[in-house]
């Protein structure tokens, strides 16, 4: 399988927006990753509702919806109507979260479970065969640009022998710190899907960059 490429818009140009996602649209990019912070469960605000509409309209990539926010389960509805394709939750925030990842499929959405870089991947042994992703973070969530977490390979590498031990089909995506060094390492580990924000957006040739990404 191929490395699918998730570009963030976490750190683009807001007064600028089409034309980062007409860059996406053009690339090579598979996805385009919304980070969605509350405040709460992290120390940041990011984007709401009206943004991810006006996505929608211009995005010709599937929409990857990453919930850093309390009580997830009260966006399913809106986000499956503005035509999210993959909601993911944090574990942190959900206490319960069979419960809320049976809610995102019901709606018609693919679900995935983030963790926190403390959070260890066996506490998904028993939802592992439920996920249609995992997404490990290689850095706190709440802000772009930080420093790559460098035990996050062995993480992946642990999480890809558990979906392998039982039988599951979950992807594994990386978000933090992603360039192609550490992209190269993850993938080798294990990774299926990198998130590339500040490496892709900051670049002098962004489509370019996430070519490179692809090849990883």
């Amino acid at each position: 399988m191929n490395t699918l490429i998730a570009p963030s818009i976490l750190t683009a140009d807001f007064g600028n927006l089409h034309t980062v996602i007409e860059m996406i649209n053009n690339s090579e990019a598979d996805w385009v990753h919304l980070d969605i912070m509350d405040g709460v469960f992290v120390p940041n605000l990011s984007f709401g509702f009206p943004v991810i509409d006006s996505i929608s309209k211009i995005s010709g990539k599937p929409m990857d919806a990453h919930l850093m926010v309390v009580e997830p389960d009260n966006y399913i509805e809106k986000l499956q109507k503005l035509g999210v394709t993959l909601m993911t939750v944090h574990y942190e925030a959900c206490p319960h979260l069979h419960r809320t990842i049976q809610s995102i499929k019901k709606a018609g959405m693919k679900a995935g479970v983030a963790l926190n870089p403390h959070t260890p991947v066996t506490l998904l042994e028993e939802i592992i065969g439920d996920l249609d992703l995992v997404l490990i973070m290689s850095v706190n969530p709440g802000f772009g640009g930080q420093t790559f977490i460098e035990s996050s390979c062995a993480k992946v590498a642990k999480l890809k022998a558990l979906i392998e031990s039982k039988n599951a089909s979950a992807l594994i995506e990386v978000d933090g710190g992603v360039n192609l060094e550490t992209g190269k390492r993850l993938v080798e580990s294990g990774a299926n899907v990198l998130v590339a924000g500040n490496f892709v957006l900051a670049s002098t040739d962004p489509i370019k960059t996430i070519a490179q990404l692809k090849t990883l």
